[in-house]
């Protein structure tokens, strides 16, 4: 993109930039470190192309304390911190995003692992015997690949984040008395009066629960009406393992972060994301418990990349034990992959007569992707898709099921 195109918040923070590097030795220092390993990302950034992660921009910030003295890098930080976060507000306004942003994020995980890995065989190698000058070597390399891990760490927080911002934007959106309509169907109303035409219904088939009493309408994580009782969800029974499993991982853990093997603790986080949904629950309060809670936040992220099936049923094991917020959180960040993947999820799902899994997966779905994103997700069989996604979009939110119709037509879906 031409520099005279970009946003200005992007071109402010590139031109501060490229201010912070003239003043810093281009041979030495954390400068010299990533010039070296990423020249072309470097000059991205320079450029306005990309915005430069902020594990990076405090890098630099050291070496200009180095330069000139910590009161220049303490000064220095507060307005590098306030030009970037505005640098990626704009850079994330932009369309594509979203997807651009996902890619990413899924890069930098897998890099993330790689480092984890790449730690734990050094810290294996460096355990069997070996010659002062080879143990010196190892040393050196456990000690970039600990960076690389921790920078990745970082990284993905910071994609994570900038991904929370951009569905929180369009939650609130729906939320809000969210505009004037065009067209025949709207003309002369505005705002609330808009949002009260009445709409038909096709609501999908709710089986009806022993007893007679009705099943409250929507997904778990919907909002069921305020007058309907909450009907129990049920989730696969928590083994008879999972206690001493539980208390084991959380001790091995707490180790591990105490000798700063972070690459073999992600490793073990990563595998516990993969356990019965049933022990979720109580990993999370053993983890608060030890006071490793930045840990139980990786372990929902690397959870949200379980199958669709198994990503609903641990969301649903976290909220039956009173922990919604972190079901909630656990879906959204679940629907955060491509749009054929979450098309395929429902089908497979509806196609099992699983109706509740499917709303609780396109509730969080239609929540956080825009209609445009949702459109391209029922590319596979509209036919079945569109009036699911339809029903989700309209127990949202009037307003949200409208602009799904339009983004529909406009995909060539004419609901």
């Amino acid at each position: 993109m031409a520099w005279d195109r970009l946003p200005d918040r992007v071109r402010e923070f590139a031109s501060y930039l490229d201010g912070l590097m003239a003043r810093l030795d281009p041979g030495g220092g954390w400068s010299a470190v990533f010039w070296q390993r990423d020249p072309e990302g470097m000059q991205a950034c320079l450029d306005g192309r990309e915005v430069l992660p902020w594990d990076v921009v405090e890098a630099l910030l050291h070496d200009l304390g180095a330069a000139y003295g910590p009161a220049a890098a303490t000064a220095e930080r507060q307005r590098a911190r306030a030009l970037h976060t505005a640098a990626t507000g704009a850079y994330d306004a932009r369309p594509g995003a979203r997807d651009a942003l996902t890619g990413r994020l899924d890069a930098m995980l897998g890099e993330q692992r790689y480092a984890a890995e790449r730690q734990a065989e050094l810290s294996r190698l460096l355990s069997a015997p070996a010659s002062p000058q080879e143990a010196e070597a190892l040393r050196l390399d456990l000690a970039w690949a600990q960076d690389d891990h921790d920078r990745a760490t970082a990284r993905c927080a910071e994609l994570r984040s900038r991904l929370e911002e951009l569905t929180r934007k369009p939650a609130e959106a729906a939320a809000a008395p969210g505009r004037r309509r065009g067209g025949a169907r709207f003309a002369g109303l505005a705002g609330d009066e808009a949002a009260a035409v009445p709409v038909p219904r096709t609501p999908l088939p709710v089986a009806e629960p022993r007893g007679g009493r009705r099943a409250p309408r929507g997904a778990r994580f919907a909002g069921a009406a305020a007058e309907a009782e909450p009907v129990p969800v049920p989730v696969d029974p928590v083994d008879d393992a999972a206690p001493e499993a539980v208390e084991r991982a959380v001790e091995r853990l707490a180790r591990l972060r105490a000798e700063g093997r972070s690459g073999e603790a992600h490793a073990l986080l990563v595998e516990a994301s993969g356990w019965p949904a049933g022990r979720l629950p109580l990993l999370a309060d053993a983890l608060h418990r030890a006071g490793l809670g930045a840990d139980w936040a990786t372990l929902l992220w690397e959870s949200a990349a379980l199958p669709a099936e198994r990503l609903v049923a641990a969301a649903d094991a976290l909220a039956g034990a009173g922990r919604d917020a972190d079901g909630r959180q656990m879906l959204r960040q679940g629907v955060v992959r491509p749009a054929d993947q979450i098309g395929a999820a429902v089908l497979r799902l509806a196609g099992e007569g699983r109706v509740r899994e499917v709303r609780a997966l396109l509730d969080a779905y239609v929540r956080m992707r825009t209609p445009e994103e949702a459109a391209r997700s029922v590319a596979a069989a509209p036919d079945r898709l569109v009036p699911l996604l339809l029903e989700a979009a309209r127990a949202v939110s009037t307003e949200r099921h409208w602009d799904l119709v339009h983004a529909l037509r406009v995909a060539g879906h004419a609901p």
